[in-house]
């Protein structure tokens, strides 16, 4: 199995642009990856709330929207499946969430259980975390999805397991900084998984220089060249 982490560019509130990254990312990766996954809330962008629930209600987007039916199109059709991040509105919450599609069919649908992802000095109740964490299959292999923050909580060790983990980020770190931070994500990754896939999105504003790594075994196994967009290539 091929897992591609996109390192591309995202736009804060710009979804029809973010939708067209997708499409980008799958056509250059066609028949070299079997699954293509993109950062935290990359559907929308990570500062495209206003912590105004009257507004973000418009902005967040639930799992029968047209954004996110046009994305298991784009699974259907180009025959992959597709992992990314985005602020979910179910009912009258909102989450930060990450949907893996296969074959045009949302198959698993996993909501942050850390609060990082808000300003919760501003947020009201609408606001919520995710409740459970869970295990799911794709293509003979276990997976298990945690969102940035999650493994730097304090109950981090929830999230241990023998399973694959994909760990969407954002995080805007200058160069200088990623490069110190490396080895720590590593290190903390290696007490969740013997394999985890970190991948960070691209920004203009704030910036943000992405970020692609595989870590097995606590250690950078392969990682992308910062600041440009690319795909890495993770066979397992």
């Amino acid at each position: 199995m091929k897992i591609g982490l996109a390192q591309y560019k995202f736009i804060n509130n710009d979804i029809s642009f973010n939708i067209s990254q997708i499409e980008k990312a799958i056509i250059n990766s066609s028949g070299r990856v079997d699954l293509l996954c993109f950062g935290e809330t990359f559907l929308q962008g990570f500062d495209s709330l206003s912590w105004d629930y009257k507004k973000d209600k418009d902005i967040a987007v639930s799992q029968d929207s047209l954004e996110i039916q046009r994305i298991c199109q784009l699974s259907k059709d180009y025959n992959i499946a597709i992992a990314f991040g985005y602020f979910e509105l179910d009912a009258k919450n909102i989450y930060s969430s990450y949907a893996f599609i296969s074959d045009g069919i949302l198959i698993h649908n996993y909501r942050r259980v850390s609060k990082g992802w808000k300003e919760f000095t501003k947020t009201d109740h609408h606001y919520k975390e995710g409740e459970t964490i869970e295990l799911f299959s794709f293509k003979g292999h276990e997976f298990e999805i945690a969102l940035c923050g999650d493994l730097f909580d304090l109950n981090f060790e929830r999230f241990k397991t023998d399973a694959i983990v994909l760990w969407p980020v954002y995080v805007n770190y200058s160069l200088k900084q990623w490069i110190k931070e490396e080895k720590e994500y590593a290190i903390q990754a290696g007490k969740i998984s013997n394999r985890v896939l970190m991948i960070n999105s691209l920004s203009d504003d704030p910036i943000s220089c992405g970020g692609a790594f595989y870590f097995k075994d606590g250690a950078i196994q392969s990682k992308l060249s910062y600041e440009a967009e690319d795909i890495l290539i993770v066979e397992l």
